[in-house]
C-alpha cells in the first residue's frame, strides 16, 4: 500500500487509470439488467484505488469519474450526478485513511471501510435529497456491489502485496 502526494506525477497517472476503469467497467456491468445499481462499479474502483494507492489519486477519481461518465455515456443521469459523487468522494477519503491506519486489507477492515462509507454517503445523499429510498436501494439491491467492494479489494491488495 502506498500513499502518494499531490505533488506526484503518479498520483495524476494513477487517477486517470481509475477514470479510465470506471468509463469501461461501467459498460460492462450495464450489460446485465440494473448491472450498475447492484455491482457499484465505481465503488470498487474507487474502494481499491484508495485502498492501495491513498486517498489522494482516489479522491481525484471520485471527484471526476461521475462527470467524465456523464460526459462520455450520458450516466450518471444528471439528476444522481451530485449524489454519486459526494458518495464516491466519502468512500475515497474513509478508504485511503483506513488502509494510512491499519497498514493491512483484511476482511473485517475493509468490510468496517465499506460500512461506514455506505453510512456516511446515506447521510450525505438524505441531507442534498431529503430521501431515503435511494440509500436503502444501495443495501437491498446495491448488496452484491457492497460484497464485490470488499472481497475484490481484499484480493487486489493481496495479490499486489503477494
Amino acid at each position: 500500500m502506498f500513499t502518494l502526494a499531490f505533488n506526484e506525477t503518479r498520483t495524476y497517472l494513477w487517477s486517470a487509470v481509475f477514470i479510465l476503469c470506471n468509463l469501461v467497467l461501467p459498460q460492462v456491468c450495464h450489460l446485465i439488467p440494473q448491472g450498475g445499481v447492484m455491482l457499484a462499479p465505481l465503488s470498487f474502483v474507487i474502494m481499491a484505488g484508495a485502498y492501495h494507492f491513498g486517498w489522494k489519486p482516489a479522491l481525484l477519481a471520485a471527484a471526476l469519474s461521475p462527470l467524465v461518465n456523464h460526459f462520455a455515456t450520458g450516466m450518471p443521469a444528471w439528476g444522481v450526478l451530485q449524489v454519486m459523487t459526494v458518495k464516491l468522494i466519502i468512500l475515497a477519503l474513509v478508504a485511503g485513511l483506513a488502509a494510512q491506519h491499519f497498514r493491512k486489507a483484511t476482511l473485517p477492515i475493509l468490510a468496517g471501510v465499506v460500512m461506514a462509507a455506505e453510512v456516511l454517503g446515506g447521510l450525505g445523499e438524505l441531507a442534498l435529497t431529503g430521501g431515503i429510498a435511494a440509500t436503502i436501494a444501495d443495501f437491498t439491491i446495491g448488496w452484491p456491489g457492497i460484497l464485490l467492494q470488499i472481497l475484490g479489494t481484499y484480493l487486489i491488495c493481496k495479490k499486489v502485496r503477494g
